[in-house]
């Protein structure tokens, strides 16, 4: 048999690629139905405070307990509190915020393992795309909360930091709770990023290590106090242009 046997025919080729298109552009409406649904939403739980952490944080371990307290002080002062809906510093959040005055979102991912809505939300999205999710994350938070966790953690902190150093999106607090846990990071920024001219120096100024949860709380009332939680004219145009 020959290499062209083997090759499908032109008739055929032009098939395949049709159905591809048609596969590729129902994808496409999929992906514009997820942030059109999740913007409509999202509206009504401003202003709110993204958590981050691992997903796979056990119930009895410090972190989730510290996550469970802050998320709850969080709602009882009025925000909202947005995780990736999930286990582990996700849930813990969900359930701070579930008791409290406020509600209880999750961003949930669909994903082939780890990933499983938690209980404790009161308002729950499922996303196929991670960067349809981020967008979320970004453009309905007034404030990152960043507890212990993975790479799925850095990304979502990273993404934060590059939109904010980069004018993509808002300043806003970003706040690393877990001093001996981001310490280390905090050191690698400074000696190595700024050390060797990878950022500017004061791009460290963009995050805050903060241990203590009732000055989380503080620290993001702080921030708004002069301005309030409202996005400005310029934030504005700044979110829909992310």
């Amino acid at each position: 048999m020959s290499l062209s046997d083997k090759l499908p025919q032109t008739s055929d080729r032009y098939a395949m690629m049709q159905r591809f298109r048609a596969r590729e552009a129902w994808h496409v409406m999929k992906i514009l139905s997820e942030f059109v649904e999740s913007a409509e939403e999202l509206q009504q739980v401003t202003p709110a405070v993204s958590i981050f952490g691992s997903a796979r944080t056990p119930r009895d371990h410090p972190y989730y307990k510290q996550t469970e307290h802050i998320a709850r002080l969080l709602s009882d002062a009025g925000f909202s509190v947005i995780s990736g809906g999930g286990p582990g510093i996700m849930e813990a959040a969900n359930k701070g915020a579930f008791y409290g005055k406020s509600p209880s979102v999750g961003l949930n991912i669909v994903l082939p393992h780890e990933q499983r809505p938690n209980e404790y939300q009161d308002l729950s999205l499922k996303f196929d795309h991670f960067f349809s999710r981020k967008v979320m994350f970004v453009k309905h938070a007034i404030a990152y909360v960043v507890m212990p966790g993975g790479f799925g953690t850095l990304d979502e902190m990273f993404e934060a930091l590059t939109l904010i150093q980069t004018g993509k999106s808002r300043k806003m607090p970003i706040i690393l709770c877990g001093r001996s846990f981001w310490g280390g990071l905090f050191e690698w920024v400074s000696n190595r990023l700024i050390g060797e001219g990878m950022i500017n120096p004061e791009d460290i100024n963009l995050l805050q290590l903060i241990d203590e949860p009732q000055e989380i709380v503080e620290t993001i009332f702080r921030f708004y106090e002069t301005r309030g939680f409202e996005a400005l004219p310029e934030e504005r145009e700044q979110l829909l242009n992310l």
